[in-house]
């Protein structure tokens, strides 16, 4: 099984950088993709970002390329998304999910899922 646990989550004004974390845990072989969604109260699940785990390969949302980042570190087992520019649509839960398949289909939705952590972007 993978656990993840992220953290980060904060109230920051328009034009502001936040940058979350997920710590993961299990077997390394079921997060071969790990991405970061989000989801605002009333709106569907939105997949922001995934970083195929062999390789580095990244996707992004065109909501959000240009303005996040995302990263990891295998040796602190720690997913990151930095975000910068943000603006009252980035509010929203945003939760780190993980997956043994490649992310071709990442948007779709990953099998594991963490509680998420509140980004909330005053105007």
């Amino acid at each position: 099984l993978v656990e993840l646990v992220e953290s980060g989550g904060d109230s920051v004004q328009t034009g502001g950088s936040l940058t979350l974390s997920c710590v993961a845990s299990g077997e390394a072989y079921r997060r071969s993709c790990m991405a970061w969604f989000r989801q605002a109260p009333g709106k569907e699940r939105e997949g922001v970002a995934a970083v195929q785990t062999s390789g580095g390969k990244t996707f992004y949302a065109d909501s959000v390329k240009g303005r996040f980042t995302i990263s990891e570190d295998r040796a602190k087992n720690t997913l990151y998304l930095r975000m910068t520019s943000l603006n009252p649509e980035d509010t929203a839960m945003y939760y780190c999910a993980a997956d043994a398949t490649l992310c071709g289909a990442w948007s779709r939705g990953l099998a594991y899922w963490g509680q998420g952590t509140q980004v909330t972007v005053a105007s």
